[in-house]
């Protein structure tokens, strides 16, 4: 049985098959409009870690400071941005839950837009000296805030549009606009990777990715402004009916201890998917030249097509999550994920091993994430009432990014540096996976046949 906040009641369906109709044009709305700020989000983040070297030696590396320690400086700043989504969540939620999906998510958009456009313009070390690291590191604290608001408010929006039978889908979209973002940041990477010397693109070249975003951020603010507020949170408790179990509504409020225990477990079973889809999509660039003396074109051609096994796998495993339910396709996803943690790195450490075939491998290990995250997002939307909805599960899937995507690079590098253990981001795969998997183990089978709980 799956542990939530709110037990079965009477607006949930009945455990058969669910029916399928026609996505309205205002769901098709909500969709485009949840997706494009989420892709803005993890383009940007995308970029930051494309680049990590990059930005180590404009921001982070004074006088007489070694490349190792800049990029595990760059990387703890990357790690704080995840650390502050929590508190986004919870500030970003609360307001969401209370005001309406629809301004917060004008809002969250705005604040990304423009701590990433503002990174594209701050000056480099060489001229400003100690301050530059220190403002980079706020705008990446806006942008943790603002993103720790992005998902909850993205997944409540598209499930709650969701027509009958096609929430799995509908909420898969999310994750493929992280990989579509993943993919945007690692191909513009990679454009200027190619059209660009290695002066230009550490003097100026890195900018551009930044500052594209301003742009795609005005894009998703106009599509914002023209969505309507949900079904669910228009039809949600009035605050009389949420006070207590005495109030005027009848309804009793969520009891904050199984709200905080639900969390926990959310977190828990995303474990997997933030762990590993972080070492294979984001970290991968850095420790491939790093640890393995790869090039920067080679890494992120093997990142580009890591993304693309990702982005492939994820709409057809929430689709059929549909179908089948949230737990047979996650579970399936934690457990390949584990188990081939070892074979793909060892595979990539072969110097004698086809191009092909390392390529091929990447590309899987993308397509196996995909298989998590798919219906990663309508399984926590599931776990939440509508009247937490956004806090809930804006709050599970900020502190498992906090812990097990944000610290992913430092942990790694550091951990390669101490021990000359190569094999490192294997371990972190295979036990946080292994770990989710047993998380996942307890979701309900029939959650994907129920109606979101009120």
């Amino acid at each position: 049985m799956t542990t939530s906040v709110h037990g079965p009641g009477p607006a949930e369906e009945a455990a058969g098959p669910p029916s399928r109709s026609p996505a309205p044009p205002r769901s098709r709305r909500a969709l485009v409009a949840g997706s494009v700020g989420n892709f803005i989000e993890w383009y940007e983040f995308g970029v930051y870690g494309y680049f990590a070297t990059v930005i180590a030696a404009t921001f982070f590396t004074p006088e007489g400071g070694s490349e190792a320690e800049a990029l595990v400086r760059t990387y703890a700043s990357f790690a704080l941005a995840f650390f502050f989504r929590p508190v986004g969540a919870a500030l970003f939620g609360r307001i969401g839950d209370r005001v309406g999906r629809r301004p917060t998510l004008i809002l969250v958009v705005l604040l990304m837009t423009a701590a990433t456009t503002l990174i594209g313009l701050l000056p480099s070390y060489a001229t400003i000296g100690a301050a530059a690291p220190w403002l980079l590191t706020l705008l990446r604290i806006v942008q943790g805030l603002s993103a720790g608001g992005e998902f909850g408010g993205a997944v409540a929006l598209m499930t709650e549009f969701a027509p009958p039978g096609r929430r799995g889908l509908y909420g898969a979209w999310q994750s493929f606009t992280v990989a579509l973002g993943l993919l945007g940041g690692a191909g513009v990477a990679a454009l200027l990777a190619t059209v660009l010397t290695g002066a230009q693109l550490g003097a100026w070249g890195w900018r551009v990715p930044f500052l594209l975003t301003l742009p795609m951020g005005l894009a998703a603010l106009w599509l914002r402004l023209r969505l309507e507020e949900t079904p669910s949170f228009r039809r949600r408790p009035g605050p009389a009916a949420t006070t207590g179990a005495g109030g005027a509504g009848g309804a009793a409020a969520a009891p904050v201890g199984e709200t905080v225990r639900a969390v926990a477990l959310g977190a828990g079973r995303l474990m997997g998917w933030s762990a590993a889809g972080y070492t294979f999509l984001v970290v991968l660039p850095s420790y491939l030249q790093s640890v393995l003396d790869a090039t920067f074109r080679q890494a992120l051609i093997a990142t580009v097509l890591a993304n693309a096994g990702f982005a492939a796998a994820i709409l057809p495993a929430g689709a059929l999550s549909d179908r089948l339910g949230r737990r047979a396709v996650m579970v399936s996803g934690a457990v390949v994920a584990a188990v081939a943690a070892f074979p793909l790195l060892d595979l990539l450490q072969d110097p004698g091993a086809p191009a092909a075939a390392k390529g091929l491998a990447v590309c899987a290990a993308g397509a196996v994430v995909g298989l998590m995250a798919g219906p990663g997002p309508a399984m926590l939307a599931e776990m939440f009432p509508t009247r937490v909805r956004y806090t809930g599960l804006g709050l599970a899937y900020a502190l498992a990014s906090a812990v097990f995507s944000g610290c992913a690079g430092l942990i790694i590098t550091e951990a390669v540096a101490r021990t000359g253990d190569v094999d490192i981001p294997a371990y972190y795969v295979a036990v946080t996976c292994a770990v989710s998997a047993l998380a996942l183990a307890t979701l309900r089978g029939d959650d994907h046949r129920r109606a979101l709980r009120a």
